[in-house]
């Protein structure tokens, strides 16, 4: 209609206006000044502390941050993170997707896994491990009544390293089960419906409309499993399994310097946690594509905006005086 008149009519064609810089001036809060200043005061006793006592011994964990044996016990740390990750991803998939089945018995055993697995104390699934001889002294695998394919002390077979994986894999895929399985019932059913009705199996449509859709959920706690994983792996020292934590007490042990090596690995757990935690950051946001209108900003930018304002306001503080 040629006589209604828009209320955008005449602004598509002109130039842009630049918005002015507005800004919302909030009340001082006196609680807020105070609080802050306590915590200044404690960070700044807590480093003098730090840089000052003489106890930590920084020339002490200096040698031994980069010794042989503290980094093959953090070769180990590692190894032992990634691997039993894997197999708590994997498992935790599986037991997710039987937790949903409609089949009863499926249900039921991922159920009581979970509840086990969750349900103990890793310490204890650990020792429990390391000392499976004790139940089961020979292992054998074959028909019952029949030939025996294989048959071969425990002791061998479980150690330290394989009871330290068996222990935190399994207990990693109960709780990789409910995070998974979170995940999937955060996509919405009718997906599952339009897949059906496009016929596609159950399976094709769990890997391909399900799955994928899942990972914005999946992704964040699965990062925050990773790293407390790796330091839940410090528990195997009780099976004298050299990893970073052990590796440090057979030093410490023999200089009886304690406290300087307990920073060495202290320092080696939030350098490796740190990195995670940084490539955490950058892979959910690489998930947030299809769910964010805008990305949030990386450190980078959000440095390089910061420095923006910064120079903006002296330039404008030069200008007006």
């Amino acid at each position: 209609m040629s006589g209604v008149l828009r209320p955008d009519a005449g602004l598509r064609d002109s130039a842009p206006v630049d918005e002015p810089d507005l800004r919302v001036n909030r009340r001082p809060r006196i609680g807020w000044w105070v609080l802050s200043g306590v915590v200044l005061v404690l960070l700044a006793m807590f480093a003098h502390l730090l840089v000052t006592s003489s106890n930590i011994q920084w020339k002490v964990v200096g040698q031994y941050f980069f010794s042989t044996q503290i980094l093959l016990g953090l070769v180990r740390t590692l190894e032992l993170t990634a691997v039993s990750m894997v197999i708590g991803v994997a498992i935790g998939l599986v037991m997710a997707v039987m937790r949903l089945s409609p089949v009863a018995i499926l249900s039921s055993l991922s159920w009581a896994y979970t509840w086990l697995f969750r349900g103990t104390p890793l310490l204890v699934q650990i020792i429990f491990w390391y000392n499976l001889s004790a139940l089961i002294p020979t292992l054998s695998l074959g028909v019952p009544f029949g030939p025996t394919f294989f048959s071969g002390n425990v002791n061998s077979i479980i150690t330290p390293f394989t009871a330290a994986l068996l222990a935190l894999g399994l207990n990693e895929g109960a709780y990789m089960s409910e995070i998974v399985r979170a995940g999937i019932l955060s996509v919405d059913h009718g997906q599952t419906e339009a897949a059906k009705a496009l016929g596609m199996s159950g399976r094709r449509t769990m890997r391909r409309i399900i799955l994928p859709q899942a990972m914005r959920v999946i992704i964040p706690p699965t990062g925050n499993q990773v790293i407390g994983l790796l330091k839940s792996s410090s528990l195997v020292s009780v099976t004298s399994l050299p990893e970073l934590l052990y590796s440090a007490q057979i030093i410490y042990d023999r200089t009886f310097q304690t406290i300087p090596l307990l920073v060495v690995a202290s320092l080696w757990y939030l350098l490796v946690t740190s990195v995670l935690s940084f490539g955490q950051y950058y892979v959910e946001r690489y998930c947030a594509k299809g769910s964010a209108r805008s990305l949030p900003l990386t450190p980078l930018q959000k440095l390089r905006r910061n420095a923006g304002r910064a120079h903006l306001t002296l330039t404008r503080s030069s200008a007006r005086s």
